[in-house]
């Protein structure tokens, strides 16, 4: 499959970028910060997001939504990342749709036009240690009725905080660092028995600790098969490291315009500092970087779609990538604006805060690398 957009998809491309950039500047972010605002997004953009379709690029037509893929999601994730837009859209539109691909009628119905209006926000509960560990599951779901008791604690869930519905990987038999015994559920924010700890992150952002205290649920809750939702969560955790790849390359992009504009017009003894061949060097080598980021990225966005057996693969491959050419674009921004590049006065900061956040969302590249080293067999 070719490494580039086809006509439908430059056709989005157009209807996004100019929506975000109007509606969803950084300068939208900087208000948010400063009025510190507790929900770390605006609920009236969100539904906006609603309004044009973004929410629901992945549910399927019958449902209300487009029936797009992921590589469509990805476009609108990477003006996000541009524009560096706070919304809880990789956790709501990415992993929660495709969660609840796998949950009953009820669920479906009771949750996915929420999401397609924006007026419903979704987070999804899997850590529970201080670095990105999904495969180690300890909190506790015991039979009770013909339902389930949870107990036991989450770590940095994004948007936790605001979450309407909550998916949470629970441990219904073994022990924690068992492959099998793992259930997924779905459960609202404000039941009985949930207690939530926001903490603002570094991009201006909430993550939230999450308790849960003997919170019963029936069966209906279940997302999946009991004891065999490691499937259903690997896939969505598929997804949503395509996506957070997706944001950063939007975030580099952001980044390296900023600092092309920059050096452009700033002056150094009479000349621009663009006109400098070391800084030209420097630019050139990110751009390659960057190139080779995007067409990762659209690779595993292209396997999940056709359901390619190599979509894990070409994920971590992704998520790597776009993290070590993000890393590098923010860096060069920062540097190349010298000085003024480290004050709150100007913009290019945010990028490099919000690209250390989305590198350790759902595994940071040195996670992503171990991964790719173990699935060759070293």
């Amino acid at each position: 499959m070719p490494l580039f957009l086809d006509d439908d998809q430059e056709t989005l491309v157009d209807t996004v970028r100019p929506f975000m950039a109007e509606q969803a500047p950084v300068s939208h972010l900087r208000r948010l910060r400063d009025a510190d605002d507790p929900a770390g997004f605006s609920r009236d953009l969100w539904r906006q997001f609603g309004e044009m379709g973004f929410t629901g690029v992945l549910v399927d037509e019958a449902d209300g939504g487009l029936g797009l893929g992921h590589v469509e999601a990805g476009i609108v994730l990477e003006e996000i990342g541009r524009n560096l837009t706070p919304s809880p859209f990789i956790g709501t539109a990415i992993g929660a749709v495709e969660a609840l691909r796998h949950g009953d009628s009820g669920l479906k119905q009771a949750w996915l036009p929420g999401i397609v209006a924006g007026t419903s926000v979704a987070a999804l509960a899997f850590d529970e240690a201080a670095r990105h560990r999904p495969q180690s599951v300890a909190l506790r779901a015991e039979r009770h009725g013909n339902g389930f008791r949870l107990s036991g604690t989450k770590q940095f869930v994004p948007f936790g905080q605001e979450a309407d519905l909550l998916i949470v990987s629970a441990r219904t038999a073994g022990d924690a660092a068992d492959e099998n015994g793992v259930t997924l559920f779905a459960l609202p924010r404000t039941v009985p028995g949930v207690s939530v700890e926001a903490h603002r992150l570094t991009d201006s952002s909430f993550a939230a600790r999450i308790e849960l205290d003997g919170v019963e649920l029936d069966g209906g809750a279940v997302i999946g098969e009991v004891d065999d939702g490691r499937t259903v969560l690997t896939r969505v955790l598929a997804c949503v490291r395509a996506g957070a790849s997706s944001e950063m390359v939007g975030v580099a992009e952001g980044a390296s315009a900023m600092t092309l504009d920059y050096i452009k017009q700033r002056k150094q003894f009479g000349r621009a500092i663009g006109s400098y061949q070391a800084l030209q060097h420097r630019a050139a080598h990110l751009y390659s970087e960057m190139e080779i980021a995007r067409a990762a990225v659209l690779k595993a966005q292209q396997s999940l779609d056709s359901g390619s057996k190599d979509a894990d693969r070409d994920v971590s491959v992704a998520k790597a990538m776009s993290g070590m050419a993000s890393g590098l674009a923010v860096r060069e921004a920062v540097q190349m604006h010298g000085g003024i590049g480290m004050t709150d006065e100007y913009d290019v900061g945010f990028f490099m805060k919000r690209q250390r956040v989305l590198a350790e969302l759902y595994g940071d590249s040195d996670f992503h690398a171990d991964r790719l080293a173990q699935m060759a067999g070293y």
